[in-house]
């Protein structure tokens, strides 16, 4: 308890660090961005900016997901971060939009760009995601939610190595289309990013089977076992990220006393947890319920 606590204590304190590191950057960016002209760089700004959001939203999920359950809350608060994610992420759409819409402007209508100034801003952003890659490199092998904001900074240290390139073109080769350009490419791949987030939130929050798990493997592994008929009406679904629930009720092939049913459920519970890492389990324990049933509630339709 006591290293999963000094664990924990260091992994907040990596989350606060790399938080104000990229403020700082996304200060650094927009300030360079307004002085030299260049739009890729209050793009990429606006990329940093969103990745310290979801950073602080990391730590206070860190914080929520310490709180007990209770009677109005019985699944507790793990969903406020999948919705603040959800919001964040259609911003995100909505800001890469408008910057497209500069793009084009500037596409057409090319204004002088300080390439100076650009170079220097990005390789100072480029430092800046590149310690905060290195202070959560360790967590996010351990923690999903910590690996999630690692791959977005990993993704902002990339950014700022295109925003130097630019830089040097014009700075070089006046070539200032590449500046929108720029701007364009980083935008794609800031929606990319946050549609993969918008897509995974929305199945979480509709209660989708995650897409790891496939249930007729499920099903097939639970029916192996030598007391178990068949198991109906399966529902599986996470709360967060990696929190993942099943349910279903499992068809007996003999009418046996409770305490043997309990032994069923134990063994069934061992097969969810070692081969689908599935830790929080309901069972319904019956006998002769059904002959032919499906893995989704095939009785019901009958009975409509």
């Amino acid at each position: 308890m006591a290293h999963h606590h000094e664990h924990e204590v260091k992994t907040k304190k990596s989350l606060i660090t790399t938080m104000f590191l990229n403020f700082s950057i996304t200060a650094a960016e927009i300030i360079g961005g307004l002085f030299s002209g260049s739009l890729s760089l209050i793009s990429d700004a606006l990329h940093n900016f969103s990745d310290a959001i979801s950073i602080i939203i990391s730590y206070f999920a860190m914080l929520i997901s310490q709180k007990e359950n209770n009677e109005r809350m019985t699944f507790g608060y793990k969903r406020a971060e999948i919705l603040a994610a959800l919001f964040n992420s259609v911003v995100l759409v909505v800001i890469s939009v408008f910057l497209f819409k500069e793009a084009y402007i500037k596409f057409f209508n090319p204004e002088p760009i300080n390439g100076a100034i650009m170079i220097v801003v990005a390789l100072i952003g480029l430092l800046a995601n590149a310690s905060s890659v290195l202070l959560l490199k360790e967590n996010a092998e351990e923690n999903l939610n910590i690996r999630s904001a690692y791959v977005h900074l990993l993704s902002d240290a990339l950014s700022s190595v295109g925003v130097v390139i630019g830089g040097i073109c014009i700075y070089f080769f006046k070539i200032y289309w590449i500046d929108p350009l720029l701007t364009v490419l980083i935008g794609i791949y800031i929606i990319k990013e946050s549609f993969e987030i918008i897509n995974e939130s929305v199945s979480i929050l509709m209660q989708g089977t995650p897409e790891n798990i496939d249930l007729e493997i499920v099903k097939r592994e639970i029916e192996k076992l030598p007391n178990v008929k068949n198991i109906h009406h399966v529902h599986v679904w996470q709360t967060n990220d990696d929190d993942v629930h099943f349910e279903c009720h499992v068809n007996l092939k003999d009418d046996v006393k409770v305490s043997q049913s309990k032994e069923v459920m134990e063994q069934i519970e061992i097969v969810l947890d070692e081969l689908f890492d599935i830790h929080h389990v309901t069972l319904q324990m019956e006998y002769e319920c059904c002959e032919d049933v499906g893995l989704i509630k095939k009785v019901d339709d009958t009975i409509n």
